[in-house]
């Protein structure tokens, strides 16, 4: 590895393209390192993180200069962005190839952060996460080995650059690995098959699309490995991608507060909706209500421990505090099962994915899977919502088109237990998404239905 600053070894390989525009490697490193000669000694630097080459070169600078990063999405309302920059104490701001002070910033302490990246702000206003520099090349080694991800690749995708998928995994890795980099601007079916790389990163609704678009699918064939991640992949575009590509996507679990933590190998059989085993370096374990280990096939809350999960929430000392067993482990919040061969499977949030329905505990993600199973089914979502009776009814919110509630009720009877089909749905033209793809459950009962079912009865329930 060739070492251009004084805080990061940067690998030597191919050429990096964003957006359109190419640097040769040792051309962008050399942008890369005269950028960061002008921020040595800099307070921290937040970066609008739009899909150009000058913010890549300006945050990879800011990161070999040893300033942390703390990237904005570029749609940010103005409130968010606030509240970003002043909860980071950001000194600097650079948006569109131009950067300014902010006075009175720079009043936090950052200890040894790279970066810090922020939050959905789904429960809340968005909590600033420090990410320490071994954290970064933790992560990344652990997914070299799993993926056998080497210089050879060329790594492409089109994701946003302010989350760990896109600017993590999908910039930061290909400079430490030293793989080829093309960023597509926007993550298209057509841009993705004109690329022509072997290793592919997408979101959900990237490879939904994909799996639409025939021959773009089918020109991925090439690649050497698709991975899926930053929410739950559909069976059916699992099966859809797997037949037109010649092969599925593996899929990879983790958050802003761990990296990635858990994933599917590429020398092992595809699985549909595995994520796979904890990265080198990584522990992962399930427990029940009580804390316990949970059994095999048992919904439980994911906790995870090692080198890439953060210390804590910057400014948040209640919310680190909550976050964290007593012997220490991150409590991701998220409902999985491990089976005996130590394979996990993501059910979901615990907050909106795990329905505990007539006394069952039903997981939204494989009703969901049931949902799309019908030809006429283009997505779902479903969730729980209060109910005299069974303590929370199951609701799905789909776009379908050329269907009755009653016929998708009775599919997902006859496809799962009697127990997990929905007791109505709720037709919507489309789901809420975030910037990542992931449907943002808190907005659905917002959204004005078309068309809304009679809720089933409840007598039959077991």
């Amino acid at each position: 590895m060739r070492r251009y600053g004084r805080h990061v070894d940067w690998a030597p390989g191919a050429a990096i393209t964003i957006a359109g525009e190419t640097l040769a490697r040792d051309d962008f490193l050399g942008r890369v390192h005269d950028t960061a000669l002008t921020l040595d000694g800099a307070p921290t630097i937040a970066v609008v993180a739009e899909a150009t080459m000058s913010t890549v070169v300006t945050i990879v600078a800011a990161l070999e200069a040893g300033v942390p990063v703390v990237p904005l999405s570029p749609d940010a309302g103005q409130r968010e962005r606030e509240h970003v920059l002043s909860d980071s104490g950001a000194g600097l701001l650079a948006e569109g190839g131009t950067t300014w002070a902010l006075p009175g910033n720079d009043t936090v302490p950052r200890g040894d952060a790279a970066l810090i990246l922020y939050t959905s702000g789904t429960t809340g206003p968005p909590k600033g996460v420090p990410i320490r520099p071994d954290a970064v090349h933790a992560c990344i080694a652990g997914l070299a080995d799993a993926w056998d991800w080497t210089a050879d690749d060329v790594l492409v995708h089109g994701l946003p650059l302010h989350h760990v998928h896109g600017l993590v995994l999908g910039v930061i890795g290909p400079l430490l690995t030293g793989s080829g980099l093309i960023h597509t601007g926007r993550p298209t079916p057509t841009a993705y098959a004109a690329a022509q790389g072997s290793l592919y990163f997408g979101v959900p609704t990237v490879w939904s699309r994909i799996a639409r678009d025939v021959d773009s699918a089918r020109a991925l064939a090439g690649a050497r490995l698709l991975v899926s991640g930053s929410a739950a992949l559909p069976g059916p575009v699992f099966d859809a991608l797997g037949a037109l590509a010649g092969q599925a996507p593996i899929e990879r679990y983790g958050m802003t507060e761990t990296l990635i933590t858990l994933s599917a190998r590429a020398d092992e059989q595809r699985l549909r909706g595995s994520v796979g085993r904890p990265l080198a370096g990584i522990q992962a374990r399930v427990v029940d209500d009580a804390g316990m280990p949970a059994a095999v096939g048992q919904l439980g809350e994911l906790q995870a421990t090692g080198p890439s999960v953060f210390a804590g929430y910057l400014n948040r000392p209640d919310a680190t505090a909550a976050s964290f067993t007593a012997d220490g482990w991150f409590r991701t919040g998220d409902i999985a099962t491990v089976d005996a061969d130590g394979i996990h499977r993501i059910v979901g949030r615990a907050s909106t994915d795990l329905i505990k329905s007539g006394g069952y505990r039903v997981g939204a993600g494989e009703v969901e899977d049931a949902l799309l199973s019908h030809p006429a089914v283009a997505e779902a979502a479903v969730v729980g919502e209060p109910d005299d009776d069974l303590g929370q009814r199951i609701v799905a919110y789909v776009v379908a088109s050329g269907v009755q509630g009653d016929e998708l009720i009775a599919h997902v009877a006859t496809t799962l237990s009697a127990h997990k089909r929905p007791r109505s749905v709720v037709f919507v033209e489309a789901l809420p998404r975030n910037a990542m793809g992931k449907v943002d459950k808190a907005r659905l009962g917002h959204i004005p239905p078309s068309t809304m079912t009679a809720p089933a009865t409840n007598g039959d329930l077991p």
